[in-house]
Parts: C-alpha cells; structure tokens; sequence
C-alpha cells in the first residue's frame, strides 16, 4: 500500500472510528460524574468539573464510583446480568443443535428445493417480534411460564434459529463436497464426517452464529418486558429501563454504567473474533 493510499484509509477511518467511539466515551465519563458536577447544565458533559465549574481530566480527585456501586449494592443489576447470561447460552445451544443438522440438511440433501426453504426459513427472521408477541404471550400463558426465564428460552429460538440456519446453510455450501466423500469413502458415517470434517472447517460460521445469537438475546427488549414481571426475574434488556428510571427522575450514572457494562465483553468479544466473524457472514457470498 502506497502512503498516499494509507493517507486515504486513515482519513476515512479515523473520523469513523472516533464518531462510533464517541458513546462510550460520553457513557464512561457519565458514570463516574459526581451530581453535582452532572446536575449543572453549564459544566462541560466530557470532562470532571469541579464545584467552581473548573474542568479536569483527574480520574481520582472529581469523579466517584458510588453510583457503580449502587448499581451493584443496591439494585438486582448482578441478577439481571446473570439472567441474561444463562437465556443467552441456553439459547445459543438451542439454537445450534437445530441450526447445525437444519443448515446442514439444506445445503447438502434437500436437492433443488434447499435454496427456497432457505431463503423461506430466512423471511421468518424478519417477521416483526411486535406481531409475534401476542400470540407467543397466549402460548406461554398456556404453558404456565409466565414470569419464567424458560419464557425467553422458549420464545427466543424463534428468532435465532431461522437465521442461523440460513447463515450455516450459505456457509456449507462453500465447503467442498469432496472432503466428505473422501471421508465415506475411507469410512467413515455421514454423521462422523459431519462432526470430524465439516464442523471444524465450519467454525467461522458457528461462531457467527453463537456471537450474533448471543448478542441478540442481550438486545432483545418486546419478549423480555412482555413476558417478565417481577425483577428478580428480569434480564438486562427489560430490567435498566423499568427499574433504574423510577418516575420522571433519570439516574444517568447508573444508567450509564448498567448498559456500558454487557457492552464492553460483547465488544471485545467481536473484536476477538472479527475475522472469523466477517468470513462467517461472507462465506456463502460467492456461492
């Protein structure tokens, strides 16, 4: 790449980058904001001011973890958290364990045919949860889950499932047929070549699936505000906005800091994977 070339990209990316990390600047710097600092409109909302209106950049000296530790002390955030956690890997083996033979199916065996079901199970991903949930809400009234987290297991997959199955089904299809007849040939089931062959070589694309089933469960607001009353019962999604805005008072630290916290390991966990993550999505776009 030639420098006037680099010159170009970061241009172009560096305003990209500082505009997308702008959110969680203002959201960490918010956090730790005193009251008094935060209920006067004339300081400066990017910086720690002091009680003459003075700006700082001092972590130490003008900001304060309290209501961090209100978060945690005094509300049910680390329940919410761990709520979220256990739907969302729940879910994520669900999902998985009906996507993977699903996708499978679709892009191998079901002939001509495969394409459309696919493209058909995909429409059912962008059917709106705000005409589904009325429905959905009779079913778990009749199974007796209401104000259960097996509500949200139940309810979840619906969305998960059809597009995972799609995005897995793209992704076989890139991979050559021949490695499993090699295998059949030498062997082995068609199911042992599916665990020995085809999921290793398919591990971008199962990651994208669990990455992108589970952020979608910590997302997901209609189901979880629906189906869930009591807070001890709450995820993070439905439990910040109905417990910690109580009235017409907005306590913006905490506010703060309870969607800054799930949003700093899902970051790190795409950053982590980003690679994997792009050629899963891509990987049957050239097919």
């Amino acid at each position: 790449m030639s420098r006037r070339e680099r010159l170009t990209t970061y241009a172009v990316v560096v305003p990209f980058a500082i505009f997308l990390a702008f959110p969680f600047y203002f959201a960490l710097v918010t956090m730790f904001k005193t009251n008094l600092d935060l209920a006067n409109v004339e300081n400066s909302p990017y910086v720690y001011n002091d009680a003459d209106g003075n700006f700082h950049w001092d972590f130490w000296n003008y900001a304060t973890t309290e209501h961090v530790r209100f978060l945690f002390e005094d509300t049910n955030y680390p329940t919410w958290i761990l709520n979220t956690v256990l739907v969302a890997a729940a879910v994520v083996v669900i999902t998985l364990a009906v996507a993977l033979p699903a996708g499978y199916a679709l892009a191998r065996l079901a002939g001509g045919w495969g394409q459309s079901a696919g493209v058909a199970i995909f429409l059912v991903y962008l059917v709106p949860p705000t005409l589904l949930f009325l429905p959905l809400s009779r079913l778990i009234t009749q199974l007796d889950l209401k104000d259960s987290l097996w509500a949200l297991v139940l309810v979840y997959p619906s969305f998960t499932i059809p597009f995972a199955t799609w995005l897995l089904m793209g992704f076989f299809k890139t991979i050559p047929q021949e490695l499993e007849e090699a295998a059949l040939v030498d062997g082995c089931s068609r199911l042992s070549a599916l665990v020995r062959i085809v999921f290793p070589v398919s591990l971008p694309g199962i990651l994208t699936v669990v990455i992108f089933a589970f952020s979608l469960c910590v997302n997901e607001f209609i189901y979880a505000f629906t189906f869930i009353s009591s807070s001890e019962q709450r995820t993070i999604s439905a439990g910040v906005p109905n417990d910690l805005i109580r009235g017409d008072v907005f306590f913006w630290q905490s506010l703060m800091a309870a969607t800054l916290i799930p949003a700093i390991p899902l970051a790190l966990l795409y950053n982590a994977f980003l690679d994997r993550f792009i050629k899963g999505f891509t990987g049957g776009a050239f097919r």
